[in-house]
């Protein structure tokens, strides 16, 4: 069987160190907000060169606290993707706040920038680019719309830890940016965790606060806030994997390669990467009219696929009563109707690879 992650594999590799950063935590038994979430906090600050760093439970968190962050409130408009995970736009509306949704490239499947503006109104306060799959947005178009119109940019960073645009890491660009440690992420660590960067002190402040309950000092509450703090344990293991981010993330660049040059049909479309851009394949996504085949063969020879994302955010039911935009969102639904992402994963093998491809360049 060929798993889409193989958790296994790199565990396999970091055991004796993620071993021992996880006894000397227990040793310690500082479990909440301890030296590992500090530490971790000021190196990712340190790889993006940018301020601050703040550990939250999760990705999803992350996103609702650097919104929340940034003065998003009941009534604000987010234009956002709708060709992502729901995490994205989900927290847009649990702040009481009005996902808007704008349609993808069709070769990235990131937001397309030509398209926003058209989507701004008064009302518009923030927008959220997703890189999604581990290919950077198209972000200097983006900020130059952001700043004409005097708009926050959040980026949605959870598929692509290490992606840069120009020269530049994803999530230097924005007034915040979140991240995801979910394990199958390429930085990922062994349940939930998630961290928010900003390069704006009074951000920072807040989004501090509201992890912690709405608290500077413990027992004093100055706001209403959560519990969404980065477990200690999880900020160990994390550390391990920072220390080799850049060479999985190679790792998986060269996997792409491996894919590019085994696969061999002229009816299927293979992911691109944008000039000036380092996509680091989060998933290796492709687009096909024969995907449910595909996924169908490769299925039955023991070989593991998914689709991401099989609905778009603005056809789910929970937000049924945006649908009066859907007529311009075609490249979001027929990108939902053909995409088919294959294993992908740092240890994948190259004779795992060829086997994959021979299955898909056999399909009739």
């Amino acid at each position: 069987m060929i798993q889409m992650v193989d958790l296994k594999r790199q565990y396999g590799s970091l055991k004796i160190e993620i071993d021992a950063a996880i006894q000397d935590v227990l040793d310690k038994t500082s479990f909440i907000l301890g030296e590992n979430v500090s530490s971790l906090e000021s190196e990712i600050a340190a790889y993006h060169n940018i301020s601050h760093a703040i550990g939250v439970g999760n990705g999803t968190d992350a996103l609702l606290l650097a919104l929340k962050g940034c003065g998003i409130g009941p009534g604000d408009e987010v234009i956002t993707t709708p060709f992502t995970f729901i995490a994205t736009a989900e927290v847009i509306a649990q702040l009481q706040a009005i996902p808007v949704f704008v349609d993808i490239r069709p070769d990235t499947f990131n937001i397309d920038p030509g398209k926003i503006e058209e989507k701004i109104t008064e009302r518009t306060r923030a927008i959220i680019p997703v890189h999604l799959f581990g290919h950077p947005a198209d972000m200097d178009p983006i900020v130059t719309i952001a700043e004409r119109h005097g708009l926050k940019i959040i980026e949605d960073c959870a598929q692509a830890f290490g992606a840069e645009y120009r020269g530049r890491k994803v999530g230097t660009f924005g007034d915040c940016a979140c991240f995801s440690f979910f394990p199958s992420k390429n930085l990922a660590c062994y349940g939930d965790g998630g961290m928010v960067v900003t390069k704006n002190a009074d951000a920072a402040t807040t989004i501090r606060m509201l992890r912690n309950h709405g608290s500077k000092v413990r027992y004093y509450h100055s706001i209403l806030g959560y519990n969404s703090r980065l477990d200690e344990i999880q900020a160990a293991i994390i550390r391990v994997k920072l220390k080799r981010i850049d060479e999985f993330n190679e790792s998986r660049r060269r996997n792409a390669d491996l894919y590019r040059a085994h696969i061999r049909r002229d009816d299927l479309t293979l992911p691109s990467e944008d000039r000036d851009c380092r996509h680091v394949y989060h998933q290796f996504t492709l687009r096909s009219k024969k995907r449910d085949s595909l996924a169908h063969a490769l299925k039955e020879k023991g070989i593991s696929s998914a689709i991401y994302y099989p609905v778009p955010l603005h056809r789910q039911e929970v937000f049924a009563t945006l649908m009066s935009g859907a007529s311009d969102l075609g490249e979001s639904e027929t990108s939902a109707s053909e995409v088919l992402s294959l294993p992908m994963f740092p240890e994948l093998l190259e004779e795992e690879i060829h086997r994959i491809s021979d299955v898909i360049n056999n399909v009739s």
